[in-house]
């Protein structure tokens, strides 16, 4: 497990941006977790990318950057990127993104494509749907399962905490130091009143944006820079994958930029949170491949 070597906090709008830094010598690789994830997803990618600077935020909403208020949404999480890579003197970096964090890449390197070298999208990042279909209302509640419903439940110990995530079908099986970590730093408050730090109109806000497929399909046209995208096998319950494979394809066939694979025996969770999954993101986030 890759151990931050820095915390860093970021001005942004409304207060601090909390960034966890990894490494120092190689060239810097903005790292861009999940919805109602934090900085700690990136945990066992950064254990096996040793040679560049890993830079991960708490997003707006998250972690230790949960206390920056609103409006949140993919633009708000745009410019806290650039105002971190300013802060840090980065003029232009390779971006991963998770999940939602896919969306936020793209978004990044669409409207400020001087930022952005490549992007490597894990998960995330294409859109969904057709463009011309509009999201069902509270579909975000359907696509996350229990990661959004443990927005409103509150914990009475870790241990607690520990064990609603060991019975989640996609987490259990691959339960080690690594995802202990990412549960564990999650947590906001005291016990026997412990909540995940994620606020809840932050998951509603960025949500309903991610399922915007019309307007993700625009800034996918617009990134103009290569883009490696790892599609894992299964989804977010260990079942259905986020990202049916002929959709997958027909974007890469369609957008040249994108060069699209399958890592096996990954599901939504573990394409970061394995050894499996860790090693694979790792490699395009170095090579580009």
């Amino acid at each position: 497990m890759g151990v931050p070597t820095e915390q860093l906090d970021v001005p942004v709008a409304g207060g601090s941006l909390r960034v966890a830094r990894w490494g120092g010598t190689g060239p810097t690789v903005l790292a861009v977790h999940g919805i109602t994830a934090t900085h700690m997803a990136w945990v066992a990618v950064a254990g096996h990318s040793t040679d560049v600077t890993l830079l991960a935020p708490d997003l707006r909403g998250r972690g230790r950057s949960a206390q920056l208020p609103g409006p949140y949404g993919i633009a708000a999480h745009v410019a806290d990127l650039v105002a971190l890579l300013d802060r840090v003197g980065c003029e232009r970096a390779v971006v991963a993104g998770h999940s939602m964090g896919g969306f936020v890449a793209v978004a990044l390197a669409a409207r400020h494509p001087d930022r952005v070298s490549r992007l490597v999208l894990a998960d995330g990042g294409l859109p969904t749907g057709r463009p011309q279909d509009p999201a069902p209302p509270d579909q975000i509640d359907t696509v996350l399962g229990p990661a959004a419903q443990r927005l409103a439940m509150t914990f009475a110990s870790r241990a607690a905490y520990r064990d609603f995530w060991r019975a989640h079908p996609a987490i259990g099986p691959i339960w080690g130091p690594s995802v202990e970590a990412y549960v564990d730093y999650d947590l906001d408050g005291e016990p026997p009143q412990l909540r995940p730090s994620c606020r809840e109109q932050a998951m509603r806000t960025d949500g309903a944006e991610i399922l915007d497929h019309a307007a993700t399909a625009a800034d996918l046209r617009r990134a103009g820079v290569p883009i490696v995208f790892l599609r894992a096998e299964r989804g977010l319950l260990d079942a259905e994958p986020f990202y049916l494979e002929d959709r997958v394809t027909r974007w890469s066939q369609r957008t040249p930029a994108v060069r699209a694979r399958t890592v096996p025996d990954t599901n939504h969770y573990s394409l970061l949170l394995s050894d499996r999954g860790a090693v694979a993101v790792a490699h395009a986030v170095r090579s580009g491949r």
